[in-house]
């Protein structure tokens, strides 16, 4: 059984930062790609960041040069640093594994950026 845990969102203003964090436990499982997605009110869930085991990472272009993702295999975490956030980055954020066809997540962790 796979759990995903998220912890650190919160409030910042504009142009501040916050570190996500996320721990996965469930094995082996938990080496599959991991990755961050997050949805505003009205809104669909998109993709924001993911990471292979070996590091290999994607972005969602509205984040590229700002996020960036990390993983700690040993400990089974997944990270995203924020960078110049911006109130358009407003939304719940959700850690992600996805080790076949059907797909887990976490409980999601508020994100509010003030302008």
């Amino acid at each position: 059984q796979v759990q995903l845990v998220e912890s650190g969102g919160g409030l910042v203003q504009f142009g501040g930062s916050l570190r996500l964090s996320c721990a996965c436990s469930g094995g082996i499982l938990c080496s599959y790609i991991m990755g961050w997605y997050r949805q505003a009110p009205g809104k669909q869930r998109d993709l924001v960041a993911t990471i292979t085991k070996g590091g290999s990472t994607n972005y969602n272009d509205s984040v590229k040069g700002r996020f960036t993702i990390s993983r700690d295999n040993a400990k089974n975490t997944v990270d995203l640093q924020m960078n110049s956030l911006k109130p358009e980055d407003t939304a719940a954020y959700y850690c992600s594994l996805a080790p076949g066809s059907y797909r887990y997540w976490g409980q999601g962790t508020q994100v509010t950026v003030s302008s």
